[in-house]
Formats: structure tokens, sequence, C-alpha cells
């Protein structure tokens, strides 16, 4: 299968715009605004959730079950070593160019003309198209203020992100820990004080020794590793503070909060975690979603990085043209190549879900 020749220039020419218009995270007032304009220019009803934009097809049937389309339209803060103007970017027949483009402009321009191209039709399911902010920052006001407002009517899920449209089945979450050992200041020379940092080091070796016994099929083992230790203040005075960052990787066997309640009490240090909610995620083997990866022998992996999959708790994978080693790199590029297999990849995979009856999408969800 090709992309539509017309939606896939259309894709190019949206994605071009998209990047003129500045839009950090906080700060997407603008490129909502544009893609507000853009979709009811259309002929589609769209609703603000803050500056997260939500766009049903106009034939919505509360009775059927819903496929959220979700991409962010955020960016990171460009690099230092851009070459070029990130948002006046080179003109390429190949590429495109610029902050954003494909980290996860490629997926918004690519999701929104699949969302139209199935506008009119009436599938097994409805769709839902949901454009995010604040994902690349955590914050407040992004996918987590949305799925408050719209986790009732949401069965399950893609998350367009830059992944080869290779299919992300897990992905793991992020715990970020601030450990602090406290000790009794003292002069280095009189063999005086508490050492803070060996209470941490010796917490630190605690802490690599923990056993995660439980084991995801699909993720393996939670991965922990300390990342940040600081101490002292001169080289004669025995420290009385000793502060340390730990970075875990779950897996969906353990809830972020498990993994607090398993570490605090094996240490001395004082722990205390940055948040809570940054969950992990596994698509359910024998969903809907996995048959229609199975069926269009879509390769699977398990992604390293997190996205707004970790905000939602139904079932999804991840998936979106481009690729993740280029984001938040200078010089920001997608390949058209790749916005065509991201248009043809989308139809395809809607085309395949709508072959099942309304009874196979109850069945999988119980």
């Amino acid at each position: 299968m090709t992309a539509p020749e017309n939606s896939l220039c259309e894709t190019c020419r949206l994605l071009r715009n998209l990047v003129k218009i500045p839009s950090l995270s906080g700060d997407e007032g603008a490129r909502a605004a544009y893609l507000f304009g853009y979709l009811t220019e259309r002929g589609t009803v769209v609703d603000f959730i803050g500056k997260n934009i939500i766009a049903r097809q106009h034939h919505h049937d509360s009775s059927k079950l819903t496929l959220m389309l979700n991409s962010h339209i955020d960016t990171v803060k460009p690099a230092s070593s851009y070459t070029f103007d990130p948002y006046f970017p080179l003109i390429s027949d190949s590429h495109i160019y610029g902050l954003g483009s494909n980290d996860a402009g490629a997926s918004v321009a690519c999701m929104i003309q699949t969302f139209l191209h199935f506008y009119e039709q009436r599938l097994p399911f409805n769709l839902m198209l949901v454009l995010s902010c604040e994902e690349e920052n955590s914050g407040p006001n992004g996918m987590r203020k949305v799925w408050a407002e719209i986790s009732d009517s949401v069965d399950f899920a893609i998350i367009g992100e830059p992944t080869g449209m290779k299919a992300a089945i897990a992905e793991r979450g992020l715990l970020v820990i601030d450990g602090e050992a406290r000790g009794i200041s003292g002069h280095a020379a009189r063999d005086e004080g508490v050492n803070a940092i060996y209470i941490a080091l010796d917490d630190i070796t605690t802490l690599r020794n923990v056993d995660f016994d439980k084991i995801s099929p699909t993720m393996g083992k939670v991965k922990l590793s300390v990342t940040q230790i600081n101490a002292g203040m001169q080289h004669n005075v025995i420290p009385d503070k000793c502060t340390f960052v730990v970075d875990i990787r779950p897996t969906e066997m353990y809830t972020n909060s498990e993994i607090m309640d398993m570490l605090k009490p094996k240490v001395k240090s004082e722990l205390k975690a940055r948040s809570l909610t940054n969950k992990s995620s596994a698509t359910p083997s024998d969903h809907l979603l996995m048959k229609c990866i199975r069926k269009l022998g879509i390769e699977t992996y398990t992604s390293p990085t997190t996205s707004d999959w970790m905000r939602i708790s139904c079932p999804a994978i991840k998936m979106g043209p481009g690729q993740s080693s280029r984001s938040h790199q200078a010089d920001e590029f997608v390949l058209v190549e790749e916005l065509e297999d991201g248009l043809t990849g989308y139809i395809a995979f809607i085309e395949e879900l709508s072959k099942y009856s309304m009874g196979d999408f109850a069945n999988s969800e119980k």
C-alpha cells in the first residue's frame, strides 16, 4: 500500500508549517491555535482541554469502543549547535528539517492526515485525535490533564513517537530518586565526625544489590543505576551531608510506589521520589492491537524511552515515523519517505483493525 499522493504532499506542507511555529513545552499556544484552524477548516469539530486538541469523527458513537491517535505538539529547546535556524530550516525535496520535525512533528502530521482520511468512514470503532502539550517536560497540563477528562471514553491507543514505524509493545517507566545521607561534620585530621560519604556509599552498594525478583516477560528485570553523587565543602572537613541520585527504569511488574516501599527500609539515607507517575507500560499479548501487529508483520520491541503512554491507562502501542536517535539532536530532520511510511503504516493498521467485529473488540477488552 502507498500513501495517497495528495495526502503525502499535504503532510509535508503541514509539517514544514509546524516547524516554523515555536512550541516549547509550556508555550504551545501558537501551534495549538494553528492546528485548531487547520482542522476546523477541514470540517472537523475540535475541542480544547487547556492547549491540548481533541477531535472526534462527526458520527462518533458512544456505544462503540474508541481508538485514540495521540502525539505531542511541544518540543525541547533547540541545541546550540544547530547549523541553521531551527524554525526556518533548509528546503529539500527529500528531507524535512527543523526543531521537532522528527520528534514528534512527523507523527503529528501523519496522524492528522490519517484521521482526516478516515473521518467520514464508519468503522467498528471510533477514532479520536488527541494532540497533547507538555510531553517533553512532563508538565501537569498535558496528557495528565487530558486523561483525567477523557479516560472513560478511550479504550485503546496508538502513541505517535519516532520508532521507524516499528511497534513498541512495552515501555519502561522512570523513577528518579534523590537520596540524602546525613552525618556529623568534624576535622579530618582529628578522627572526628561521622562521614556522610561513607553512609551514602554503603547505601549505594545496598541499592546496587537489590534483587527485583519479578521479571517482566517483555522487559526483563528492573534497572537501577546511581547516576550522580555530591558531597563535601573542602578537603579537611568531614562532610555531614552527601546527596546522590538514583535512576530506575521499572517494568510493569512493579509500581513506582512498590519500589519505593522496597528500597526505603534497606538504607540509612533518606530517599525521595521526584515523581511516582512515570509508570511502565506493556501491551497485553492477546489484545487486538497485538493481533494486528502480528497480522501485518510489524517488528516489535521494548522502548527504553518514555512518552505519553505512561500517562494513560488503556492498552496501547507506540509507533510513528522517524528515528528516536535523532530526537533532541541539532539539525533535526525527518525523511519524506519516512512520512510516507508513517501514512501508509497508520492507514494499513486501522484498515486491518477495522476487519474485526464489535464482538471481537468487546472480548478483547475483557
